[in-house]
């Protein structure tokens, strides 16, 4: 999720799998009659209730709890020299920069209160401390995203009204760019830098530096800052960041309570490290990435970027995956393939069977039984976590077949941005999870199949939408005295309580006898068929029959040559791949109501526009048909 408006997934190497049969893994001796016993018991004791969660209401308290709780420990392992080894930094060492950098902006730019701050960058430590020093001290954090052409990037900062802009060596040409055109900032700070306040110019080092000293001669007034829970501290714009882009103002106890409802259904410890490979201007990484794992003096490895994924992996060793169903489905994808490539598939198929029964009886050998496959991972990754986006049910049953808990999360920026999460001791493959602590999720007006609207209640939903109250207005409504928020989502809720998303609302196709379509619904099927890499559905206009006002159901599809060609041999014409990948959808057709049946196909050579989480742009896509 970083860079992706042509976002290409890489070409994952993973070595040949030698895997050994289960003849070869070590004899195990079960008693299968006591080993009964045992899990039936254990079944018994099974946790049905939430842990019990933490209950912080500003992230100025995480701060300064674990800074002091976990000084000693490593917190961001970053490399600093491409070809170098991993830089750890402790959590003393962050505390430090955060307090001399927060005391640096408030006595050397005295920029008085509440300052607007935007951070345009790629993930680097000096993000973290920037954004940790707003959400502790008296600026507003405004995270943007940092492939913004010129004119979106200027509207931001136009639009935020920014005093200082944060910046990277990276992004220092695309300043030089906009700079004659914001005359309004005050300063403009570039990280890692060592200059002096030179006008508007000044290095974030030399600023750190400054700080330090000013905080060893006793000032103390950054930590003197008292932020209130409910005070406007992030400024996020929704994708799209044009003038009509919302922004979401969002409040400390926003962020807090997603710490808190997290810690409720999923045990997190100081020995887990996450491995940030989304962009951090996206709540999903920026809260749960690294606000969460500070809350539990847990560590942070900032992947290089997107080629360097598996190499970063193995190199860092983390205990847990931030992802989007797009990687997920690739890794997924190039571990399988090479599983087939190395004629192992028969056998990791029947592993899978073997281990799954001697998990019914209290055996868990999984870790063990697919220990190449996890070593290829980094060898200790224990949690994925999928959200953004629907997946596949079948991929999230594999991560648990092969000893990954996998879970689902759902949310948008408005809820800061969780609002339902899967719970480690209950996981439902293939849910959006379940209702997070404090909050509450109803379906608003369902139909026959019990689908409607999401609805959401939650002390982590936004304060409300950036100098515009009626948009405001439209999305949160105001019944029996609670704030409940519009989401925009089309889903149902099983018997347990678990969400499940169908579509989105302002995808939805609507036939003309009134029937609604998800394209996601449908795009989940065809993301079965290897030789589709990517597709999008959409409702397209007859134009040869101006009179027919009934959409043809169509799909746009970027074909998989890697497995065409695999399959079907290579240098294969257009009009064979469009036949070959037609037969396919001709199949999936078949498990779908007629209303639903794919009646056009478009073969796509170019990539499709994406947001940086990966998603589609659609409206993009469907603007180029127009």
């Amino acid at each position: 999720m970083r860079g992706l408006r042509d976002f290409k997934v890489p070409d994952f190497k993973f070595p040949k799998l030698k895997m050994k049969s289960m003849a070869e893994i070590d004899e195990v001796k079960v008693d299968y009659e006591e080993a009964l016993k045992k899990a039936q018991e254990n079944e018994n004791k099974k946790e049905t209730k939430n842990y019990i969660s933490t209950n912080y209401e500003t992230m100025q308290e995480v701060f300064y709890k674990s800074i002091k709780e976990y000084a000693k420990k490593e917190f961001i392992l970053e490399k600093f020299d491409a070809k170098g080894k991993y830089a750890q930094i402790s959590y003393e060492q962050f505390g430090e920069d955060v307090t001399s950098f927060g005391t640096a902006l408030m006595r050397k730019l005295n920029l008085g209160d509440n300052p607007r701050i935007l951070i345009v960058s790629e993930t680097t430590y000096q993000w973290y401390v920037s954004y940790m020093t707003l959400l502790c001290g008296n600026g507003i954090a405004v995270p943007t995203d940092k492939e913004l052409p010129d004119n979106e990037l200027l509207n931001v900062i136009k639009r935020s009204r920014a005093d200082i802009i944060i910046y990277s060596e990276k992004k220092e040409d695309a300043i030089k760019r906009v700079i004659s055109s914001i005359p309004e900032v005050k300063y403009f700070v570039k990280m890692y830098s060592e200059q002096g306040i030179n006008g508007k110019h000044v290095g974030m080092n030399y600023l750190i530096e400054e700080g330090k000293a000013l905080v060893s001669n006793g000032d103390d007034s950054y930590s003197k800052v008292q932020v209130k829970p409910d005070e406007f501290k992030v400024l996020l714009f929704t994708s799209g960041t044009t003038s009509s882009a919302k922004g979401v103002m969002l409040s400390s106890r926003n962020l807090a309570e997603n710490i808190n409802a997290v810690s409720a259904y999923v045990k997190l410890y100081p020995s887990d490290r996450f491995f940030s490979v989304l962009p951090l201007h996206h709540t999903y990484e920026s809260t749960i990435g690294f606000l969460l794992p500070i809350a539990c003096g847990s560590s942070i490895a900032i992947c290089q970027g997107l080629k360097h994924i598996v190499p970063n992996l193995q190199e860092t060793k983390p205990t847990a995956l931030l992802a989007v169903p797009l990687l997920i489905e690739n890794l997924y994808r190039k571990i399988n393939a090479n599983i087939k490539k190395s004629k192992k598939d028969g056998l990791v198929n029947s592993m899978i069977h073997v281990t799954n029964a001697l998990k019914v009886v209290g055996v868990d050998l999984k870790r063990k039984v697919f220990a190449e496959i996890h070593e290829n991972l980094g060898g200790n990754l224990r949690i994925i976590v999928s959200a953004a986006a629907p997946i596949d049910a079948k991929i999230g049953k594999w991560v648990e077949d092969i000893g990954i808990v996998f879970l689902q999360g759902y949310g948008l920026t408005e809820t800061a941005p969780i609002a339902a999460l899967t719970p480690e001791f209950r996981p439902k493959v293939g849910s959006a999870g379940k209702a997070v602590e404090k909050a509450e999720l109803k379906i608003e007006n369902p139909n026959e199949n019990g689908e409607g609207e999401v609805l959401i209640k939650s002390p982590t939903l936004m304060l409300g939408y950036y100098e515009d109250e009626e948009a405001t207005k439209e999305v949160i409504e105001q019944i029996e005295g609670q704030r409940w928020f519009h989401s925009g989502d089309v889903g149902y809720l099983d018997k347990d309580g678990f969400l499940y998303i169908t579509g989105r609302s302002k995808n939805v196709i609507v036939t003309q006898n009134g029937k609604n379509i998800y394209p996601e619904e449908i795009e989940l099927l065809l993301s079965n068929i290897p030789e589709i890499k990517e597709c999008m559905v959409y409702g397209k206009e007859d134009k040869e029959d101006k009179t027919n006002k009934e959409l043809i159901i169509s799909v746009k599809v970027i074909p998989n040559m890697e497995e065409l060609e695999a399959k079907h041999g290579k240098e294969l014409a257009d009009e064979k791949i469009r036949e070959i990948i037609w037969e396919k959808i001709k199949e999936v057709n078949k498990k779908l109501t007629s209303y639903k049946a794919i009646k056009n196909l478009e073969i796509k050579k170019d990539e499709f526009e994406k947001t940086t989480t990966m998603k589609i742009k659609r409206y993009a896509e469907l603007k180029k048909n127009q």
